[in-house]
């Protein structure tokens, strides 16, 4: 699979805007992916919308869960 260079130089810029907006939020994820995010750990995610419409899921993290956080993890500490 082809990674194009633009969409990624496009995605490292919206990262940065949603970080300076959002700054909180990387901090959060942070934080978990070093003491919470374990095999087993269970991930929800829930969105209310401007309606009061509230949407929510979950994970079970799996082994491969953990190869892929891993390996976003690497594009991050490349990328910036």
């Amino acid at each position: 699979m082809a990674i194009n260079p633009m969409a990624l130089m496009q995605l490292t810029s919206r990262f940065s805007i949603f970080n300076e907006q959002h700054p909180k939020v990387p901090m959060f994820l942070k934080a978990v992916s070093q003491d919470a995010v374990k095999v087993g750990s269970i991930i929800e995610i829930k969105v209310t919308s401007p309606d009061g419409d509230e949407y929510v899921t979950n994970i079970k993290v799996t082994p491969e869960d953990m190869e892929t956080i891993r390996v976003i993890g690497s594009l991050k500490d490349t990328s910036m």
